[in-house]
């Protein structure tokens, strides 16, 4: 019995540990392992009420915006609540690739899409551990 519980430990560390150490090519790619890693720690916030809140209350330390937002007032609130608080702020441009990053897809046994969601803003509280793919943005908003 011990053996069969060591056995599913010992794979999922190693996963972690080579997304670690692979530095992303792009930006779009160190988003995608910064969003997973919020999402471990239960760092990540989605939806309007809430990250009106976060950024609010500058609980918030990165936004991310996607461009092709229907909503021109939605776009405009949390452009002016990064600004007020002096929040960095990142611009995608798909929102089904946001959703998707910030997990709010439904996926089939063999870890397919099967339902894919919209998502047009998050926020990120907590990034987790310190990994290339955050250095990397940290960089970039420099």
């Amino acid at each position: 019995m011990a053996e069969t519980e060591q056995a599913p430990e010992v794979p999922a560390p190693v996963v972690e540990a080579a997304t670690d150490d692979i530095k992303p090519e792009s930006v779009e790619e160190a988003l995608s392992i910064v969003l997973r890693k919020s999402i471990e720690v239960n760092g990540l916030v989605r939806g309007l009420s809430e990250v009106a809140r976060a950024l609010d209350r500058r609980t918030a330390h990165l936004c991310i915006l996607a461009e092709d937002c229907e909503d021109l007032g939605y776009k405009k609130l949390i452009q002016g609540l990064c600004r007020q608080n002096n929040i960095d702020i990142i611009t995608v441009n798909e929102r089904s690739k946001l959703a998707e990053w910030a997990g709010l897809v439904k996926r089939d046994r063999a870890g397919n899409v099967k339902k894919t969601f919209k998502c047009s803003c998050v926020a990120v509280r907590d990034f987790g551990e310190r990994s290339k793919a955050l250095d990397m943005l940290l960089d970039k908003l420099k």
